[in-house]
Formats: C-alpha cells, structure tokens, sequence
C-alpha cells in the first residue's frame, strides 16, 4: 500500500511557510475564507516563481501537500520535503507511486496543492495539464483557484533568484467550483472537458485578482 503524506508533516510545512514568508516578505492574503474548512479540496496555483508554492504553503488556511517535481527533491531537501509531508512526481512518465499519494490525500480529507501549468512560466494559467481535470474528477474534489502575484517582478538585489525581501506579495484565493460535470465520468473526452471548463475558471479568476490588486 502506498504511503499518503503526513498531514501532520504538512502541518509542520505550514507554520515553518508562515515564519519564512512573513519574515521575508510581506503577504497581502484575499479571499484565504473561500477554501473550504473541512473535506477534500484542490489548490490550483500559477507557476511564475519558486517561493509561489511556499508562499501559498504559508499563507494558506490549511495544510497543503503540493505535487512537486522529483528534480527538486536533491539532498537535505529530499527528507525534508518528504517529511513536511509533500508529493515527489516524475513530471516525464505517469507516475502511479505520485499519483496514488495524491489520491490518498483527497480521499482522507485533505489539501492537494498542484501548480496546472506543470512547469513554472508565466503564471498566467496558458498551458493547462490534464492532470489537474484527473484528480478533480476522480476525487470530486472542488477546485480553489489561487493567483500568487509580484512574485515574479523585479528581481532581489541580494538574492538574484528571489523578490526583493520585505516587498509585497499578493495572494488571491477565488471561489471553489466543481471540474466535472456532475456525471463522474473519466473519459479523455470527459478529462478534456473538464481542463477546458478549469482553464476558463482559473483565467477569469487571474483577471479578477489582477484587477483587485492593481497588478
């Protein structure tokens, strides 16, 4: 049987993100009420920086497992990432060991944090991955869009791949919604639905938060 994360490992990963984010930078956080208090849910977050999924880790009103990319599970990292209760995925094959933990973290009741666009980006949400619309569908888990903004600005000038310290980072949590359409079906025409309907949602709701934050 595969191992589901630790949710209380994801616990530990959430306050260490609210020491970090808020000790280095300054989060504004909108909307952080919409993410359903209890049952399973999906964040779904644009990809424009590497502190996008701890900063949604740390400002986030629940424990998250995010899926991330087995390259950055190197050295220390490893047990680390592992331990605070996070999923290592082979984005080059499909990867069932991934995708089981993945699963399990829904069916027990908890936050799945999957960046759709698959690699980081532009964060605006263009390039939609089907494996979004899987676990949506198979779970029946509500999606909550969630747009990380100035993240990706400027650069730090003592840390070149970081944000300036102490500048301003918008979080913009939206309403949840629902991928399939109510039939349960897992069909590719299905699953190709269902990401259409997702990236419709997660656009518009890009556009809201870009608005509401004057980014």
């Amino acid at each position: 049987m595969t191992d589901v994360p630790s949710m209380r490992g994801a616990e530990v990963g959430r306050r260490i993100g609210v020491g970090l984010m808020y000790g280095l930078w300054k989060p504004r956080v909108l909307g952080s009420w919409r993410v359903p208090a209890a049952g399973p849910v999906i964040l779904a977050v644009n990809h424009a920086h590497n502190i996008d999924g701890p900063m949604v880790m740390g400002v986030s009103p629940r424990p998250t497992h995010f899926l991330i990319k087995k390259e950055a599970f190197v050295g220390p990292l490893d047990p680390f990432l592992t331990g605070i209760g996070q999923v290592k995925v082979d984005r080059h094959s499909t990867d069932r060991t991934a995708i089981a933990r993945a699963l399990g973290v829904l069916e027990r009741g908890g936050v799945l944090g999957i960046f759709p666009e698959g690699t980081r980006g532009e964060g605006d949400f263009a390039s939609i991955r089907a494996g979004l619309a899987y676990f949506a569908v198979r779970s029946g888990a509500p999606i909550v869009p969630v747009a990380v903004l100035g993240s990706s600005g400027r650069p730090g000038r003592l840390i070149k791949a970081l944000p300036p310290l102490r500048s301003r980072v918008d979080v913009v949590f939206g309403d949840p919604f629902d991928a399939g359409d109510g039939s349960g079906r897992r069909t590719r025409k299905a699953l190709d639905e269902a990401t259409a309907r997702i990236q419709k949602q997660l656009t518009a709701h890009l556009e809201n938060a870009r608005r509401l934050t004057g980014r």
